[in-house]
């Protein structure tokens, strides 16, 4: 009998890709449904159609897992005159969860780019635009005794994580001084004496929407009855998160046979792109999806080719001879997202079946 919950399979799905990460514009999450609801199986699509929605039907589904949200822009009614009213009705009819795992999937270094980069074998890849000011600083004072405890819990709940360092802390000693008073219950220490004690100042970073957790871990698990410490925002990039990734290619290919790969290795039908380059292919930029805002970062950082979808026709000039831009179409961009997803949700979940939609959603045909 199935014991896993909509709610535990968003846990997983959100510990890849906080929701936090979502750009302001989008609106990933539950959409339909409800967080209680034991799990029958899930179908996994790149979008939610009708179809998809079918699909889920027929296979016994009450849950689509989709990269794109069916509501993105606010929904006035619910009368079926549109596909996204009619998807909706349909859903909730058959008791249908819907969750959108988008923009925050796209900013995460394990997402979207990073399957792309996989799929077309970069290596040492990282993210192309990182974005700041995601990540705080905690301080605190702790008894010599306790600090190993409280950092460790700390570790637990999120913090001092660093690329691929964990555990992260700085640690130095020095007295702390203080005086109970009558009505104070102290760890250490007697009413109206004052205390000399050795301690730790331990010092950790982490994201920003992890705050209430660290404070609440902290507190919890620090001897003190008064808990010293304070939190202060950063302005550093955060290296794992943001738009786009750039890597390099093993060895270098002539411009032609690049894209001639690349047709092979994402499955395209055709490539938009710009005049070729009288110089090898060694790095490459990518970006699942609309990505025309990043071309400065991807010619900043020297890449010869970027690799993204929905350039409009103006915004082709932008390459002025520094770069290749090919376009392959925003569905065939992300295509592996789905992939993805199926084996981040098989690596947790075994007790039901998880689904590869093969619904093909992609709006575009090509003669």
């Amino acid at each position: 009998m199935a014991t896993t919950t909509i709610k535990d399979v968003i846990a997983h799905l959100e510990n890849l890709a906080p929701r936090a990460y979502q750009e302001n514009y989008d609106n990933s999450g539950l959409l339909t449904g409800e967080k209680n609801w034991l799990v029958k199986n899930i179908l996994v699509s790149l979008d939610c159609t009708e179809a998809v929605v079918e699909e889920a039907i027929r296979q016994d589904c009450n849950l689509i897992v989709a990269h794109h949200p069916i509501i993105f822009k606010g929904l006035k009614k619910l009368t079926g005159q549109t596909y996204v009213e009619r998807t909706i009705i349909k859903a909730i009819k058959n008791d249908i969860a819907i969750y959108a795992i988008h923009t925050n999937l796209d900013n995460v270094h394990t997402g979207v780019n990073q399957k792309i980069a996989e799929q077309i074998g970069l290596k040492n890849t990282r993210v192309l635009q990182p974005k700041s000011e995601l990540l705080m600083k905690l301080v605190t004072f702790i008894p010599q005794a306790n600090a190993g405890d409280v950092l460790n819990a700390l570790h637990q709940a999120g913090a001092g994580n660093i690329g691929e360092y964990k555990n992260c802390s700085f640690q130095v000693m020095g007295h702390g001084t203080f005086m109970p008073t009558p009505n104070a219950t102290p760890h250490v220490g007697k009413a109206n004496q004052i205390e000399l004690v050795e301690e730790v100042r331990a010092e950790v970073i982490f994201p920003e929407y992890l705050s209430q957790k660290i404070v609440q871990t902290l507190k919890e698990v620090h001897p003190y009855e008064e808990v010293a410490y304070y939190i202060s925002s950063l302005k550093n990039e955060n290296q794992e998160v943001g738009s786009g990734m750039i890597g390099e290619l093993e060895k270098p290919m002539e411009p032609i046979e690049f894209l001639n790969g690349l047709k092979k290795q994402m499955n395209l039908k055709m490539i938009r792109h710009t005049p070729l380059l009288n110089r090898p292919v060694r790095k490459v930029a990518v970006c699942g999806g609309a990505g025309s805002f990043l071309l400065p970062a991807a010619i900043g950082q020297g890449a010869d080719v970027f690799i993204s979808a929905d350039f409009k026709y103006h915004e082709f000039f932008d390459a002025e001879e520094k770069i290749v831009i090919a376009d392959i179409g925003h569905y065939e961009s992300e295509q592996y997202t789905k992939d993805l997803l199926v084996d981040v949700l098989k690596e947790k979940f075994t007790t039901f079946a998880i689904i590869f939609s093969k619904s093909v959603t992609n709006p575009i045909s090509y003669l």
